[in-house]
């Protein structure tokens, strides 16, 4: 049985905004069917990194928020920590940044929590005795959540191919120490020039693993070190660094079963919008241009077939001139797969098919139109 994904295109008329389509669409891909009714709501959305203006505007996020509260949902907006060093490792910077962005009590009328707390240490292990992750380690934010809403901006990713659903749900739910283990199968290394011997990683080290050696720079005992993340978590220098040795399709199988993780047993409901398709990830600091011409919103209870839906629509798109594509003269590229050609190392098709063997979703899909 082929899964539902609702779409509608970014044409508007007098007195029917881009918001409206949003609520217009989220209503007839049955959202309303979720009992909101006193449930602590997360909206999993990515806040954008300072200097990115890709993200999705708060705008849509206000909506989705409004309409929520109507139905007495206790709804919040959420992400976790990112493992790098950067404007959103930690949750002081990572608010100021989601404020900054339009995140903000002004803007969108609810609260912003970040999941995995201050130091990206706070979660939740949900087990989920997968092919590859026995357990997710999930922001504790979201893994205590009774609602899953994701809003994700689709667009390329260097190590995924492209970032969707399933990009936002998983790898961005992950505490640091899940990042860490979605991102690579070995342990943390230290960058010795870059340790300014604060001595945060020893503190926070809870196997002990980490020390200060006799000219005070953090040294690891492998022995010891069982590769929680921490120590990367709480730098804030890129001394403690990870080491990015899983393939594409190690990485996006992760994702997927933290994905699984972060929507077991709960309501779910996931929107992508396929706008300002740039073709890297949100995490930097600019955005090129986009690949393609912006082409719409969809929505799905199915993660999977959302996604799906979403990288078949940009592979029949043609690509935009002045444009990455455009400059590597691949001319129109319709019906091509423009992220392989972006990322030729990354495989998204993989994390997909492994979301559907798991029971995450179907490839499948019905596109319906509103």
């Amino acid at each position: 049985m082929k899964s539902k994904v609702y779409f509608t295109d970014l044409r508007t008329r007098p007195g029917h905004s881009l918001p409206d389509k949003l609520e217009l669409l989220i209503r007839r891909a049955g959202i309303e069917q979720i009992d909101f009714n006193n449930k602590f709501t997360a909206v999993k959305i990515h806040f954008g990194e300072p200097g990115n203006l890709a993200y999705i505007r708060p705008n849509y996020a206000a909506r989705l928020v409004r309409f929520l509260q109507s139905k007495n949902a206790k709804v919040f907006l959420t992400d976790s920590n990112t493992l790098y060093s950067g404007h959103r490792s930690n949750a002081v910077d990572h608010l100021q940044t989601a404020g900054e962005n339009g995140f903000n009590p002004i803007a969108v009328p609810c609260p912003v929590i970040i999941a995995d707390g201050l130091k990206a240490i706070d979660y939740r292990e949900v087990v989920i005795d997968g092919e590859y992750c026995k357990t997710a380690k999930i922001g504790s934010a979201i893994a205590d959540a009774d609602v899953i809403i994701s809003m994700a901006h689709f667009k390329g990713h260097e190590q995924t191919g492209f970032g969707g659903a399933l990009k936002n749900l998983g790898m961005g739910s992950g505490s640091a120490a899940g990042k860490l283990e979605m991102h690579s199968s070995s342990k943390p290394v230290i960058a010795v020039e870059n340790c300014t011997s604060c001595g945060q990683c020893v503190k926070y080290c809870a196997s002990h693993a980490v020390t200060l050696n006799e000219h005070k720079k953090a040294v690891i005992d492998y022995m010891k070190c069982v590769g929680c993340g921490q120590c990367v978590a709480v730098c804030q220098f890129d001394a403690a660094q990870v080491v990015l040795d899983n393939s594409s399709d190690v990485t996006t199988c992760k994702i997927a079963e933290y994905s699984l993780a972060v929507i077991k047993e709960k309501p779910n409901f996931h929107i992508n919008f396929i706008m300002n398709v740039s073709p890297l990830c949100d995490c930097w600091g600019a955005n090129d241009a986009a690949i393609v011409p912006d082409i719409g919103m969809a929505a799905s209870f199915d993660p999977v077939a959302l996604d799906k839906a979403c990288a078949d629509m940009v592979t029949r798109a043609a690509a935009l001139p002045g444009s990455c594509l455009d400059v590597h003269h691949y001319g129109e590229l319709q019906g091509e797969d423009k992220f392989k050609l972006l990322h030729p190392k990354t495989n998204w098709k993989a994390g997909l098919e492994h979301g559907e063997k798991i029971g995450l979703g179907r490839m499948e899909y019905e596109l319906i139109t509103v």
